[in-house]
C-alpha cells in the first residue's frame, strides 16, 4: 500500500473506477504517463522562469502543477505546487528551497505511481 501522506488512495480508486469494463490499470496507467510528462515539463519550465524572471508564466506552472497533482492525488506535490505558485504571485525572490521541495514531493510521487 502507498503511503497516505504522497498519495490520496481515493483519488487513485476514482481514477480506477473510470476504467469502464476494463480488467487492468490501462487508462491509471495513461493518466500517470500524461502527468508525468507534463510535470516534467513545467518543473522545467519553473525553473527556466526563475533564472528569466518571467513570473506570470512561473505561476501559470506551479498552478498547473497543483491542478494535475490534484487529479491523481499527489498530496505533497499539491502542497509544494500551492505555496510555490503562492509565494511567485508576490515575487520570484528565495524560492529555490520550494522548488527543491516540489522536486522531491514530485520524485515521491513518481515512485508511489509506478508502484501501483
Amino acid at each position: 500500500m502507498t503511503d497516505p501522506s504522497i498519495l490520496d488512495a481515493e483519488a487513485i480508486q476514482n481514477l480506477r473506477a473510470l476504467e469502464d469494463e476494463m480488467e487492468d490499470d490501462s487508462f491509471l496507467k495513461e493518466v500517470e504517463g500524461i502527468y508525468l510528462t507534463d510535470t516534467l515539463k513545467r518543473l522545467t519550465e519553473i525553473h527556466d522562469c526563475l533564472a528569466s524572471g518571467d513570473q506570470t508564466t512561473f505561476n501559470r506552472a506551479a498552478h498547473s502543477i497543483k491542478g494535475s497533482s490534484s487529479n491523481l492525488g499527489a498530496i505533497r506535490v499539491i502542497g509544494a505546487a500551492k505555496r510555490l505558485e503562492e509565494k511567485s504571485k508576490e515575487s520570484l525572490e528565495n524560492l529555490e528551497t520550494d522548488i527543491t521541495e516540489l522536486v522531491g514531493a514530485f520524485a515521491e510521487a513518481k515512485a508511489a505511481l509506478k508502484a501501483l
